[in-house]
């Protein structure tokens, strides 16, 4: 019979002491739990060493894509499955993993579909469903990439698979403190795209912002997600346009600076 393969849980956090507790529980059968800090005040470390969690802090933050390779490098598993603390693994997805850690392929990266929680509805449409994110994989194989923010886990050739079972996500519990963060993330990728060469037109403003309202809505039929997925509809499109806006005013502010 195959011997289980050990599995260690990672995130990376700051600040998430209200989160943490039910996410921590809802992975405490995993072989070891890691915790990288960014500089928590609110308890969160001493939270995650209650809980039996191995807590490290880094406070140079570079970006979420460095952050979590620093953290997979404090993992003894074979295995690793990245999650975060407003995230929770469902009864059926620790049975998908479970499995899997019985006879894996260590080419292969699995797929866990996120139900994505907006003010009190998990929504099933709007793109939020099943929403699937690369965060199960072979610790010596697999790492993600340098990105500052919306990281992704450098998958390469490997093969795709899809568990069973859902991975929570409580995205948007406090509406004013989800718009800050993405206003914090829109800020973010316009720098790290006007830092790459990227520009934008005052039109690229306009139509990307009706596109992301139009995809949300009728393409991902965020219709039927009721009051909440026309409000997600109007979110998607607000962030958009901060995003476009942003870079647009990057390189406008630039010119304005410059001696003439």
């Amino acid at each position: 019979m195959p011997v289980k393969k050990r599995l260690s849980v990672v995130l990376i956090a700051k600040n998430e002491a209200s989160l943490l507790e039910e996410c921590l529980q809802s992975v405490d059968w995993a072989d070891e739990i890691i915790l990288l800090d960014s500089g928590s005040s609110d308890g969160t470390q001493e939270l995650a060493r209650s809980l039996g969690a191995k807590v490290f802090a880094n406070t140079d933050w570079q970006g979420f894509g460095k952050q979590r390779q620093l953290a997979q490098t404090h993992a003894s598993g074979e295995y690793i499955l990245m999650i975060d603390a407003d995230e929770r693994v469902s009864p059926e997805l620790r049975q998908s993993i479970e499995r899997c850690l019985q006879q894996p392929d260590e080419h292969t990266v699995y797929r866990l579909g996120r139900r994505n929680l907006f003010l009190g509805r998990f929504m099933r449409h709007s793109g939020w469903y099943p929403d699937r994110v690369n965060r199960l994989y072979k610790a010596d194989k697999f790492r993600y990439n340098d990105d500052f923010v919306h990281e992704s886990l450098n998958t390469g050739t490997a093969k795709i698979v899809d568990l069973d079972g859902d991975l929570l996500h409580l995205t948007c519990r406090d509406f004013f403190a989800f718009q800050r963060k993405q206003m914090n993330y829109a800020e973010a990728w316009a720098k790290q795209r006007y830092q790459q060469g990227k520009r934008c037109s005052y039109f690229a403003i306009i139509s990307h912002t009706l596109g992301a309202f139009f995809k949300t809505w009728i393409l991902r039929a965020g219709f039927l997600d009721g009051k909440q997925g026309l409000v997600l509809a109007g979110v998607n499109a607000q962030y958009t346009f901060n995003k476009y806006a942003a870079l647009w005013a990057f390189s406008h502010q630039l010119q304005k600076s410059e001696p003439s």
